[in-house]
């Protein structure tokens, strides 16, 4: 069974996860590369998806790019919180 985290449009993971691509200077490209060569098959449409927050992203993944992007859990997921 493959588990998924969901993305609600206003609480998203998308944000950071541009923001660290962004500086770690990788393009989306290269860190769909990174995701194929880990043998999670994505493409650069999905993975606009997933930093647009539209996608429901694979655990796998969200491993993967903490990996790729060299940070951790608690940064990908910084800011985040349920307003009310």
């Amino acid at each position: 069974m493959r588990q998924k985290l969901r993305q609600i449009n206003d609480i998203s993971i998308g944000n950071n996860l541009r923001n660290l691509r962004n500086a770690a200077n990788l393009t989306q490209e290269q860190v769909v590369a990174q995701l194929q060569l880990r043998n999670l098959p994505t493409t650069r449409s999905i993975y606009s998806q997933i930093e647009a927050g539209t996608y429901n992203i694979k655990i796998s993944e969200l491993i993967a790019l903490s990996e790729i992007l060299h940070t951790d859990f608690n940064t990908i997921f910084d800011g985040l919180s349920i307003e009310k």
